[in-house]
């Protein structure tokens, strides 16, 4: 029986990347083994979309980053244009020698490097870094049929509004879904709503959205102040508060947002239909405007 390869640096590709201050390709790039990235998981991230070389709604992702790095004491290593300059050169570089037109840059921000200890080092450097990806879209078999989800206790911290990189609980909770062949884990505390594994999750009911608040249990997508919008838009109401569990195995629509899912349809929830097991109107009228939006960036 045959394995499949290990990735090392050999495998990796010569994508060009960002990582303090130099442009280096991504399988040469390195890292100190004493950062508190690596050993600690001590950062910050960001993940934002570009389509056709427009970054979407690129100042609510750099106004995120800079609260992750104020609630960790991380000082900002660049003001936004500088940001938006390392970007903007990765993705013209990246373009150039990919096909697709649609990209996903991703941040990370470090405290940077120091021998271990558990107290937060001052006056070290930041350990920045920045890589670019062709975005690969969900299908369209997919926002025709719509995806399963599957539930789960949100096992997670009590810090999730953080985008920080310490990720293992929602690695085990995409785990969960992708054992059980689905597309996302929806996950409750108690008997109330949170968030998925790696999405915000929407309720539809009687023509109105509902979303979880804003609060240090749920990481605040930047979706969430684009469907607001979008609801007022389209005349839809639109309403933070707690959900309970009963309410969405109700829902007449039950939504997943990302960055890279957009907003998507969730048509079976632990085997079960949602709603009639069919994409609804509201996410009709939603993914509309989305597509809309994104010509403007």
């Amino acid at each position: 029986m045959t394995t499949a390869p290990t990735p090392n640096a050999q495998t990796l590709p010569s994508t060009l990347c960002y990582l303090n201050g130099e442009y280096t390709p991504l399988n040469e790039a390195k890292i100190s083994v004493m950062d508190r990235g690596f050993i600690f998981g001590d950062g910050v991230y960001e993940v934002l979309p570009v389509y056709a070389g427009r970054p979407f709604r690129f100042d609510y992702h750099m106004a995120r980053l800079e609260r992750s790095l104020n609630a960790l004491r991380i000082t900002n290593p660049h003001k936004r244009d500088e940001w938006n300059a390392i970007a903007m050169h990765l993705c013209q570089q990246h373009r150039a020698s990919s096909e697709s037109p649609d990209q996903i840059i991703y941040i990370q921000v470090t405290r940077g490097v120091a021998m271990r200890d558990h107290v937060m080092p001052p006056n070290i450097s930041p350990t920045v870094f920045m890589m670019v990806n062709a975005l690969k879209p969900v299908t369209a078999q997919q926002r025709i049929t719509g995806v399963a989800c599957v539930t789960a206790d949100d096992f997670r911290w009590q810090k999730a509004h953080i985008k920080t990189t310490s990720l293992l609980g929602a690695v085990f909770a995409r785990q969960i879904s992708f054992d059980a062949q689905a597309m996302e884990t929806i996950m409750f505390r108690g008997d109330h709503l949170s968030e998925a594994a790696a999405s915000n999750v929407w309720v539809v009911k009687n023509n109105v959205v509902y979303g979880v608040p804003k609060d240090n249990l749920v990481l605040e997508g930047i979706r969430y102040g684009f469907i607001e919008q979008a609801c007022q838009d389209l005349g839809l109401s639109f309403s933070l508060r707690c959900i309970t569990k009963a309410e969405v195995l109700a829902a007449d629509e039950l939504l997943l947002s990302s960055a890279t899912k957009e907003i998507l349809p969730v048509t079976q929830l632990d085997g079960q239909s949602v709603g009639n097991g069919k994409p609804g109107p509201v996410y009709a009228a939603l993914y509309e405007v989305y597509q809309k939006a994104k010509q403007l960036g």
